[in-house]
């Protein structure tokens, strides 16, 4: 993997991971900031917390694109109060 590939993961998890941070605060989705504080009250750390809920906001975008379709608001916040249980396609990257 290149530089330019490392800081391109890099740049992409940041604003992921922004993206979740602002969901927590805006309490929209809902399932956003209770996925969080369930995480904290069960032991995950801040980072892993938000880490996963990244992997979740990727998967979705990555299958709206693929799937030329909407965001799924519904299929988004089920896979966000799953959590720490990835989607499938998340747990083999």
């Amino acid at each position: 993997m290149s530089d330019s590939d490392d800081n391109e993961e890099a740049f992409t998890e940041a604003t992921l991971i922004g993206a979740i941070e602002n969901q927590i605060e805006a309490d929209d989705p809902p399932a956003a900031r209770a996925t969080c504080n369930k995480l904290t009250l069960v032991g995950y750390p801040r980072e892993e917390i938000l880490q996963m809920m990244a992997l979740v906001l990727a998967r979705e975008i990555g299958a709206m694109l693929a799937e030329d379709r909407p965001f799924d608001r519904d299929g988004y916040e089920l896979a966000l109060r799953r959590l720490p249980e990835l989607p499938p396609e998340c747990a083999e990257d």
